[in-house]
């Protein structure tokens, strides 16, 4: 059972409202359009995990589609209030906390913001277990497009995500988990709903590598997390460009994201990639510190 609150001014701590009934106007831009932003976090023990960045990266993605942001102090009640009621019904299960903001109906000039808490998915604590299979799809744009249009709101967060769920779909449809996308020029960027890390060891140097931001990837709260922590205990950080080759000679290489966390990729197009059990028991230690 999802759990529904609205961003409503008559209500500071957020309007509860029932998910099992219609509450969208079917002429909101959101729906009729993907004309909004969104972000998702895992919340544990009624916790939502890493709020403020959540809400600075929403926030930058409301401004590169000049969509008015509520404030952090509107959001937070309403979160609070998802997640009380989220146990009522659910106890102390971790929750998927999604907010939403859309423009809001068609002509009426106000957005529509809400949050949802619903549970887990079975699924992202077995990916984590047992690995990923994972294709490289190319996305249909070179790595330095975002720079040169950004209204194509590379590195934003919309609700426009019909293509993710496409490459996800077609993924499966050809026997693998996941996706890793890649630009036109040959350069990694990141998956449909994560960011693609690697590990590098040589001579007792341990290096973590994702793909450079201005290729037009979304920055990665969890990942940027990750390598903070990962800094402290003494490895190196390496922010790209990145190829193919680079994944498939790397010592590890994992899909990291708030709600599955630190998942390894096991092959890549079919071929085995290594799976360090190791390096991926100390990281996900790292991701669990700074959560």
């Amino acid at each position: 059972m999802t759990v529904l609150v609205f961003l409503d001014p008559a209500y500071p701590a957020g309007r509860i409202a029932d998910a099992s009934k219609p509450q969208l106007m079917a002429t909101d831009l959101g729906a009729t359009r993907g004309d909004g932003v969104f972000e998702s976090m895992l919340a544990v023990d009624g916790h939502a995990r890493k709020v403020g960045m959540h809400l600075e990266r929403m926030a930058s993605s409301a401004a590169a589609l000049q969509l008015d942001f509520p404030a952090p102090q509107v959001w937070e009640p309403a979160i609070a209030t998802a997640l009380a009621e989220f146990a009522r019904v659910h106890g102390n299960a971790p929750a998927v906390v999604k907010l939403m903001l859309t423009r809001g109906p068609e002509g009426a000039g106000s957005p529509t913001a809400w949050v949802a808490a619903s549970p887990v998915p079975e699924s992202t604590g077995r990916q984590r277990e047992e690995g990923l299979d994972v294709l490289l799809l190319d996305r249909g744009y070179d790595s330095s497009v975002a720079e040169r249009a950004p209204w194509l709101l590379l590195g934003s967060k919309t609700l426009s995500y019909a293509v993710n769920m496409a490459a996800l779909r077609f993924a499966k449809q050809h026997g693998a988990d996941d996706v890793i996308f890649t630009s036109s020029d040959g350069k990694v960027l990141e998956g449909p709903t994560s960011t693609v890390v690697l590990a590098v060891v040589e001579d007792g140097v341990k290096t973590l590598l994702t793909p450079e931001l201005e290729s037009g990837i979304l920055p990665g709260t969890t990942q940027s997390a990750l390598f903070a922590a990962a800094e402290k205990e003494g490895w190196q950080l390496g922010y790209g460009p990145l190829e193919p080759t680079h994944l498939m000679q790397a010592d590890g290489v994992w899909l990291i994201s708030s709600i599955r966390l630190l998942a390894p990729v096991k092959s890549i197009d079919g071929s085995p990639v290594p799976v360090s059990r190791e390096l991926t028991d100390e990281l996900a230690a790292l991701v669990e510190t700074v959560l």
